[in-house]
């Protein structure tokens, strides 16, 4: 039975500032796509947050970017955003861009990562969803699960993987794509991931018979606004086990706390902390940036979970290194690298400085 697996998020509106998501926006949720599940809309749902972000995990038979599905979630987050406004709540409906719905959600603020697959005897999915970055996040934890045969002894022992992967590559910039087949194009490859801030993964299919393996969401909300408007807060859908690499190889990455763009106010580098539910709020200078992550066994598109991966001591030292970053970051103030480089600040508070000083710089003699 082919399934299609839709998880889509939005900002809208923070609890307290932007640490967390109050409880009567996941009430809110819960109850719209409980209403859609009963009517057959949905096959199952699960409604989750990542500090200010509300995730909408949802499983249907609707396809990748089925309007009625962007329309449920389009208009649950309007709800909600209306809850946050009675609610005082900060930022309320901040992803939401547009009054109107267009038939897709894409483009209009909030993230969309969808795949569709033929559901297998046994379905392990992660469901990765972050606070405080942008979708470049996921370069660096993609590469290594798909392509780093250190981190992925699959890669190397099972016959299903061995053949490697193909990457699918967005320029956000210029709105280009490419597909790039790992190992053969490895070093072409990271010439581009290595730029997270331009290349972003967008897909990532196994290249013995195409089947999708992981999807991100890629929007970027200042390059759609024009201007900064919040951080993209990213979400990602990994499938595991069975020609796939397994549920420890796809969690192995986050063990080191990497560098991401985002933090507070979307302008400074932090490391990407893996936290477990209870503790996605970020409240130190609004980070460091944390990430969380949802597995799901599917059972006919039912979705039996969550378990909450980072909830393991095993990733306790990758918390006390993430902090042992920030502590050494948070030192440099507003200089870089802590602070983002000036062509990643053109949507926050370069242009109006720029102007205002126009005037007073003068030609070198």
């Amino acid at each position: 039975m082919k399934i299609t697996i839709s998880v889509i998020k939005a900002d809208v509106g923070g609890y307290v500032g932007h640490s967390a998501m109050h409880p009567a926006l996941i009430e809110k949720a819960k109850e719209n796509l409980e209403a859609a599940k009963n009517k057959g809309q949905l096959i199952d749902f699960w409604v989750m947050n990542c500090g200010d972000d509300l995730d909408l995990i949802m499983t249907h038979k609707g396809g990748v970017g089925e309007k009625g599905i962007h329309r449920l979630a389009w208009d649950t987050f309007m709800e909600c955003t209306q809850v946050a406004k009675k609610l005082k709540l900060y930022g309320a409906g901040q992803d939401m861009l547009s009054d109107a719905f267009s038939g897709t959600i894409k483009g209009l603020g909030p993230g969309v990562a969808e795949m569709e697959f033929e559901e297998r005897k046994s379905e392990p999915v992660l469901i990765f969803m972050a606070d405080k970055t942008s979708p470049g996040a996921w370069n660096l934890p993609l590469f290594k699960i798909f392509g780093d045969p250190f981190n992925t002894a699959g890669l190397v022992i099972d016959p299903h993987m061995h053949g490697g992967f193909k990457f699918r590559i967005l320029d956000i910039l210029e709105g280009k794509q490419v597909t790039l087949s790992c190992p053969e194009e490895l070093y072409d490859i990271l010439v581009f991931l290595g730029a997270p801030s331009r290349y972003v993964i967008e897909a990532i299919y196994r290249k013995s018979d195409g089947e999708i393996a992981a999807v991100p969401s890629t929007q970027k909300l200042s390059l759609i606004a024009g201007r900064y408007v919040g951080k993209d807060d990213p979400v990602l859908i990994v499938r595991a086990q069975s020609g796939f690499p397994a549920v420890g190889e796809v969690l192995e990455p986050f063990a080191f706390p990497h560098l991401v763009e985002g933090w507070m106010r979307g302008s400074h580098h932090g490391p990407l902390m893996p936290v477990p539910f209870k503790n996605a709020t970020p409240s130190r200078f609004d980070g460091p940036p944390r990430v969380v992550a949802a597995g799901f066994q599917l059972n006919n598109g039912k979705l039996e979970g969550p378990r909450d991966m980072f909830d393991d001591p095993s990733f306790d030292r990758a918390r006390e290194r993430a902090n042992d970053i920030a502590d050494y970051l948070r030192r440099h103030g507003p200089f870089e690298p802590h602070r983002l480089p000036l062509e990643a600040m053109e949507y926050t508070t370069l242009p109006e400085v720029r102007k205002k000083l126009e005037g007073r710089f003068e030609e070198v003699k």
